[in-house]
C-alpha cells in the first residue's frame, strides 16, 4: 500500500461558534495532538502544532468575524494524526475544502461541501480519473416534481382567470367589477410569477 507523503487542505473554510471551537480543540486532544492556543488581541485564535508540516510548526488561524471563528485558506502537513483530525473536523463541522492526499506517484483529491465528500479524483502525470461523484438524485427529482407542480398550477390559474373574466363580462355593478378586478390582478400576478 502506498504511503502518504503529505496532506494539503486547499480552499478550506470552517465557520465555528465558540462552543464548536472548544469541541474542535477537544477533537485535537482526543487524537493525541500536541498544540498550543494563542489568543490574539483582536480576538482571533491561533492553534499551533509542532512538527506537523515535517520540520516546522503549523498554525491554524481562526479569525473572529461577527461572533464566529473562521478558518480559511491553505495548509500542508505530514502528520497523519493531524490529517485524520482535520478530516473529522471538516466533516463534523460541515466545512468546505479541497483536500489533496499526496503520494509518491499520484494525488487523490477530495472535495468537501458542507462536510460531505462530493467528488474524489485521482491525479497523475497522465491526467485525472474520476473515482466518485455525489449525485443528488432526490434533489433532482424534487426539482422536477416542483416543475411539474408549477405547470399544473399554471393550468388551474388560467382556468380560474377565464371564469373570473366570464363573470366580469356579464356585470353592470361597478363595486362587483372592482372586486373581480382585484381578484384578477392577484391571479395574474401569481401566473406571472409561475411562468417566470
Amino acid at each position: 500500500m502506498a504511503q502518504r507523503l503529505a496532506t494539503e487542505y486547499v480552499n478550506t473554510c470552517l465557520v465555528l461558534d465558540e462552543a464548536e471551537l472548544s469541541q474542535l480543540l477537544l477533537l485535537f486532544q482526543n487524537h493525541n495532538l500536541v498544540f498550543k492556543v494563542k489568543v490574539m488581541e483582536n480576538g482571533d485564535q491561533e492553534v499551533v502544532f509542532e512538527n506537523a508540516s515535517g520540520t516546522d510548526s503549523l498554525a491554524l488561524t481562526f479569525e473572529r468575524r461577527l461572533g464566529k471563528y473562521v478558518l480559511e485558506g491553505y495548509c500542508r502537513f505530514t502528520d497523519l494524526k493531524l490529517a485524520n483530525a482535520m478530516r473529522k473536523a471538516v466533516s463534523q463541522f460541515k466545512g468546505d475544502a479541497v483536500v489533496n492526499r499526496i503520494y509518491e506517484y499520484y494525488t487523490v483529491q477530495y472535495r468537501y461541501r458542507a462536510g460531505a465528500v462530493v467528488r474524489i479524483t485521482e491525479l497523475t502525470k497522465r491526467g485525472e480519473r474520476l473515482v466518485y461523484e455525489h449525485k443528488d438524485t432526490i434533489g433532482e427529482l424534487a426539482r422536477t416534481f416542483q416543475g411539474i407542480g408549477a405547470e399544473a398550477e399554471i393550468q388551474v390559474l388560467r382556468l380560474e382567470i377565464n371564469e373570473w373574466l366570464d363573470r366580469r363580462n356579464g356585470l353592470g355593478n361597478a363595486a362587483e367589477v372592482a372586486r373581480i378586478d382585484a381578484e384578477l390582478k392577484r391571479l395574474s400576478h401569481r401566473l406571472f410569477v409561475l411562468e417566470a
